[in-house]
């Protein structure tokens, strides 16, 4: 197996249109590289606690559990 959760490659396919904001969006593409919270705060201006609810908000959306899963769930579905 390549690590891929069969499961979770299915619902990204069903999700359809992205249920992302585009505050969500603009703190899940700063993440993309790994930024910290403190990084990402500063790249899109929200507190480091609303940084945290962005991607909290977002990594349930798209039904993943760490942030970096959520960027390739989004980014599969086009959704940044």
């Amino acid at each position: 197996m390549d690590g891929q959760d069969p499961a979770l490659a299915t619902a990204a396919v069903v999700m359809g249109p992205s249920p992302l904001t585009p505050r969500e969006r603009e703190v899940l593409n700063a993440a993309a590289d790994g930024a910290t919270v403190t990084d990402i705060s500063a790249r899109t201006h929200p507190s480091g606690s609303r940084v945290r609810n962005h991607l909290s908000d977002a990594i349930g959306k798209t039904g993943t559990r760490k942030r970096r899963e959520a960027v390739r769930v989004a980014r599969e579905n086009g959704w940044l």
